[in-house]
């Protein structure tokens, strides 16, 4: 693709990468094919594809952003499977979420988008907000019928039926390895997981010692930004990467790290690329360090492999994540490692497609949302699994409130076969 930058626009970093990538596109339209937005809307703008062109537009012209470009790239999941498809390589994730911060830096959205952009923005990444916003949630829902909004509905719709207890394993500890020690990792807890379902850190803990790691919660580490860097606020989304690079690394100066483990996968895409978000500030010799230590706990326990035996024979879907297949090209360990494990491992038909999660997508954008998740269950479902699993605790929400079969981390089924506990989320299988 052609361009027309000036040289002084190219002096701006972001504008240079941008400019990059958008070079690299030849209009193919190979992206159309995998876009879900495009499949459900049927528009060229709401393709990856139609969404470069406006974004082109916007930057070359150096223009602030207007209402048709907002509504097109608002209307984006960031599932990366255009990236996937792509046979040119354009990194659309750069490039989007530049146009995002340019968005958030010169578009002034209506009120009540800003609100509650904001209230998420502040509510999200704190686990002790998050977890009151979902008590309150709760108590809102026998009245969501008459809240006036869809975003509204959307974000009652999501809490639990059961808000779990804190779990003290998310405090800053050292976790020591069971008998002689083979690694010592950090382990990412995450902002809205330890809200939502404090069993999968849990799991993730007895797996890893018992496989002889030595697991850390590192002080000062906690949201990895995703949330807000998704929605072009820069300041509060590196803020919070910038907390996570200092905790990891004063750790890994003190005593030594082999690894990050990550098990939301939404996280590991971000913490992948903070060398990226990074790469013109002071920190980023230390960004750059932490996105190479970091890695998806199923990357992990391929090079420590579990073993054990499924004490059920339990015909599980995996649901490969976004995040995970496409934003950070891990698609075989998770199955691997199911199966390997005793588990009767299935896919659904269009595995490649998202669920409609997203982040906060399910929430500002639910219509949408809601037809892509309507199409994931029905082909889940056609499988016919005892249970589901998948490896990010959005797509395990969204799945799960659409469902009757039990949904559960992968990290959760693996712990059962090597001798923890039988998950709790199938407790309502028979």
């Amino acid at each position: 693709m052609q361009t027309t930058f000036t040289e002084e626009q190219l002096k701006d970093p972001g504008v240079a990468r941008a400019n990059e990538i958008l070079r690299s596109c030849v209009h193919c339209g190979f992206c159309t094919a995998t876009c879900p937005t495009y499949q459900v809307l049927g528009d060229e703008l709401d393709s990856p594809r139609g969404r470069i062109y406006l974004i082109k537009d916007m930057l070359e012209n150096d223009r602030p952003a207007d209402a048709k470009t907002v509504k097109h790239i608002d209307r984006c999941l960031s599932c990366l499977a255009c990236m996937t498809t792509c046979p040119s390589g354009v990194h659309y994730m750069h490039l989007v979420d530049h146009a995002r911060a340019h968005i958030e830096k010169t578009y002034r959205r209506p009120w009540h988008d800003r609100a509650l952009r904001w209230i998420l923005a502040k509510v999200i990444p704190y686990p002790g907000r998050f977890r009151l916003a979902l008590l309150g949630a709760k108590m809102a829902r026998p009245f969501a019928r008459l809240l006036p909004d869809a975003r509204l509905r959307a974000m009652v719709a999501m809490a639990p039926k059961q808000v779990p207890p804190v779990s003290r394993n998310d405090d800053p500890q050292s976790f020591p390895a069971g008998g002689e020690r083979r690694m010592r990792v950090a382990l990412m807890t995450g902002c809205a997981q330890k809200a939502l379902n404090t069993d999968i850190n849990d799991a993730t803990i007895r797996l890893l010692t018992r496989l002889g790691c030595e697991v850390v919660v590192a002080r000062g580490a906690g949201c990895c930004g995703a949330l807000t860097h998704h929605m072009g606020k820069v300041g509060d989304s590196h803020a919070s990467a910038a907390a996570n690079i200092r905790a990891w690394m004063a750790e890994k100066e003190a005593a030594g790290l082999d690894a990050i483990v990550i098990n939301t996968s939404g996280c590991g895409t971000t913490v992948k690329d903070y060398g990226h978000m990074f790469r013109n500030d002071p920190l980023a010799d230390e960004a750059a360090e932490v996105a190479a230590l970091a890695c998806d706990v199923s990357e992990l326990l391929q090079r420590l492999p579990p073993g054990g035996t499924a004490p059920e024979p339990l015909r599980v879907a995996y649901h490969a994540a976004c995040s995970l297949q496409h934003g950070q090209k891990v698609t075989a360990a998770p199955k691997a490692l199911l199966k390997a494990a005793g588990f009767e491992v299935v896919e659904p038909a269009d595995p490649h497609l998202c669920c409609g999660s997203a982040g906060t997508y399910n929430l500002l954008q639910p219509e949408i949302s809601a037809e892509l998740k309507r199409r994931k269950i029905e082909t889940l479902e056609a499988r016919r699994p005892d249970v589901i699993a998948a490896g990010n605790i959005g797509c395990m929400i969204q799945i799960g409130t659409g469902t009757g079969i039990p949904v559960v981390h992968t990290v959760e089924l693996l712990d059962w076969a090597a001798g923890g506990p039988r998950p709790r989320g199938l407790a309502g299988r028979i």
